[in-house]
């Protein structure tokens, strides 16, 4: 397909603290005892898509993820792990490992992903429009516990997000308009040009940008290198491109587009040799060609390019872990509901325990649940929607619901943990209630503590 995959890893996200750390950065945040990055890795691979480079944030990261990816992927993919600035944000990313792109497209897909929308549909389909861009969305996620004890929560849980306000085409092919962040706080300004091009324009704020872009290559090393204050593909760079549609900067298929001049005869050369390289690529034309089209519709005399959308199905699933809402959503789905994403065979039960864990008397590890290589549990225990992850040491008495335990946790008797995320290598002593919580790594909670909507962590020196 030709074409080259950057994957944004990110570093150690603030919105993610204290889930990770030095040690744990954001692309090896575990779902369903899996990082969430192989989520990404290995649906690339199923569509081919083997020549990516992953860019990753910060010394420390750099080398957490580097050294897993050699171990899981190397024979498998054709993969460079490059460093890039800290906070420089995906826009700056992208500028870091502009030198390594040579592809005549790049696709580019956060590395937080978890989705069963295929990227080579997305490629498939920019190349079909011959696009300078096109962007996956996918239906807003309703974010919240299924089953939580938490008022709160439970409105949440009702409601689905508005991530964005997005304007498309009668077929819902071609990218009008995008608003996010603090440009939805804003009213709304259409380009009349746009409106008289296409006739009408459908606004949806009920679709989630899923962070998954295709590029033309050429266009996107020109826009970074010369919009050099551009830090966000999804606030700087989609937006200047879908704005600029009909009244395009930019260099396409290796031909400057013409002036908006009207000096037919001193371009008739050029614009011929344009109009039929687009026209070519597609099957009829779009309201961008018939909008660059002179007078007399024969050559083309103004400057457009095409920003097209692919729309996931509702069936399909996508949810971006970039909050510590989302990591518990992502990791109650990816063992219930969308378990065919786990890469797992569950048991009759409906759930995952591993062949080397061990059970105590009376103890019971319900539906959509996952208990880990090498765990143990003692009597009387009962585990409820919970990821347990690897080599933990559970007391007896024990109750964890809606929560995820990391690998290496030892839980003391008569523990409840409800709706929490306990990390690596942490300790809770007897009779410790928590919920609503997040223990960082290597913590230790004392006898009796009782937390509610807490977030416990080490110090960082």
């Amino acid at each position: 397909m030709n074409f080259q995959v950057v994957v944004l890893a990110g570093g150690t996200s603030k919105e993610l603290v204290p889930l990770v750390s030095k040690e744990l950065p954001k692309a090896l945040l575990p779902v369903a005892n899996r990082p969430v990055i192989s989520y990404v890795l290995e649906l690339l691979e199923l569509s081919n898509l083997k020549d990516i480079i992953v860019a990753v944030e910060g010394k420390e990261a750099h080398h957490c993820v580097e050294h897993w990816i050699l171990e899981a992927y190397m024979d498998r993919l054709r993969i460079k792990v490059e460093r890039v600035p800290d906070d420089v944000g995906t826009a700056g990313a992208l500028r870091a490992v502009a030198h390594l792109l040579t592809a005549k497209d790049i696709l580019v897909v956060s590395g937080d992903i978890v989705s069963d929308v295929p990227p080579g549909a997305v490629a498939a389909a920019h190349r079909r429009h011959d696009a300078v861009v096109t962007t996956m969305l996918c239906p807003a996620p309703v974010s919240g516990p299924s089953d939580s004890g938490s008022s709160i929560a439970k409105d949440k849980a009702k409601k689905p997000g508005h991530y964005n306000r997005i304007g498309l085409d009668p077929t819902k092919q071609f990218l009008l308009y995008i608003a996010t962040g603090a440009e939805l706080e804003k009213d709304m300004r259409i380009q009349k040009s746009i409106l008289c091009a296409v006739g009408q324009m459908e606004i949806r704020s009920d679709l989630m940008d899923a962070h998954l872009y295709a590029f033309k290559r050429s266009v996107l090393q020109e826009v970074l290198n010369q919009k050099d204050k551009f830090q966000s593909l999804k606030q700087d760079v989609l937006p200047y491109l879908v704005r600029t549609q009909l009244s395009s900067e930019v260099v396409l298929n290796g031909v400057q587009q013409p002036e908006e001049n009207g000096n037919e005869k001193a371009s008739y050369q050029n614009n011929q040799e344009l109009l039929s390289r687009v026209l070519s690529n597609s099957s009829t034309a779009s309201f961008h060609e018939l909008y660059a089209l002179g007078p007399k519709g024969s050559i083309p005399v103004r400057r457009t390019h095409k920003c097209c959308v692919y729309i996931a199905s509702n069936s399909k699933y996508c949810m971006r872990l970039d909050s510590i809402q989302a990591f518990s959503d992502i990791n109650r789905d990816v063992i219930g509901d969308a378990s065919h994403l786990s890469g797992y065979s569950f048991s009759a039960h409906n759930n995952i325990i591993h062949p080397s864990a061990e059970l105590g008397s009376k103890t019971t590890v319900g539906p959509h649940c996952m208990l880990g290589e090498a765990s143990i549990m003692g009597d009387k225990c009962s585990v409820k929607r919970s990821v347990i992850g690897r080599h933990c040491r559970i007391g007896s008495n024990v109750k964890v619901v809606n929560s995820v335990v990391m690998n290496h946790v030892t839980i003391a008797d008569g523990c409840t943990i409800q709706n929490s995320v306990i990390c690596s290598n942490v300790q809770l002593q007897e009779r410790v209630v928590l919920k609503d919580c997040q223990v960082g790594a290597n913590f230790v909670v004392t006898t009796g503590s009782e937390c509610k909507g807490e977030a416990l962590a080490k110090k960082e020196k």
